[in-house]
């Protein structure tokens, strides 16, 4: 359903070319928001559907693990808009459920580089122009996995985790200034990275996706409507949250 919750607004969404990211771009664009859609493939998809829809929407397309491409990101994002108003770090990638000693430092880096050092280095680029006008919402997506061990491998588990310390200290250092920061912990979402992990009925995560109270998938529809409450003025007070969309996996 199209609004004007974010009317007015510039939002700019990572991981935007598939999953929770693209239907996120999609819906911030459909509640009146100028979009720019990061990723390293799909972005271009992404604003094309938001502008066959309407919209405005920029692709740029980002390694965002790397500095000087987020640099880049950033300064293309505010010479076409002017500001962002709206940060969704949502890009992140899975490591096939290793345990520690089975992961290599390789896996690790890259596991933590695109799912917490890559919201640190957006975050980094773009919170000075927000602080200079008193105002931003910043939405760091993390998982269940971020809240305990089991949903995830070494790697992942761990950046999860990062990401919602990172986020409340995001609360902590920039609420007085304007700028709110919450966390998105999703359960299991059938997206196209996941359908890959999960593809084996036999596996042990699907038993305990299975097991959820809800009893099935989050489509990223629904993760994109969470996301746009937090990101819109209607959650005015809502800081420093971590905010569930599980559907009752966290509450057994």
């Amino acid at each position: 359903m199209a609004g004007e919750r974010l009317a007015g607004k510039v939002a700019l969404v990572t991981g935007a070319g598939s999953g929770i990211g693209r239907a996120s771009a999609e819906r911030f664009a459909a509640e009146g928001a100028q979009v720019v859609a990061v990723d390293v493939k799909g972005a271009e998809e992404t604003a094309a559907a938001i502008a066959a829809a309407g919209g405005e929407a920029l692709a740029l397309v980002t390694d965002v693990a790397d500095e000087a491409a987020v640099a880049a990101m950033a300064a293309a994002a505010l010479e076409r808009f002017g500001r962002v108003d709206v940060l969704m770090n949502n890009a992140g990638i899975l490591d096939a459920y290793e345990p520690a000693a089975e992961t290599s430092t390789e896996t690790w880096d890259r596991v933590l580089g695109v799912n917490l050092r890559a919201q640190f280095l957006t975050a980094r680029a773009l919170l000075p122009q927000m602080v200079e006008r008193g105002a931003g919402a910043i939405v760091n997506v993390a998982s269940t996995a971020g809240l305990n061990g089991g949903n995830g491998g070494a790697a992942y588990t761990t950046s999860k985790h990062g990401v919602i310390g990172f986020t409340r200290q995001l609360c902590f250092d920039y609420a007085r200034r304007g700028i709110r920061c919450n966390v998105l912990c999703p359960g299991a979402v059938e997206t196209g990275m996941t359908k890959e992990i999960f593809a084996s009925p036999d596996a042990a995560v699907m038993a305990a996706v299975e097991s959820a109270p809800i009893g099935r998938w989050a489509q990223p529809e629904e993760l994109a409507a969470a996301a746009l409450f937090l990101a819109s003025d209607e959650a005015s007070f809502v800081n420093g949250a971590v905010y569930l969309v599980d559907g009752g996996f966290d509450s057994k």
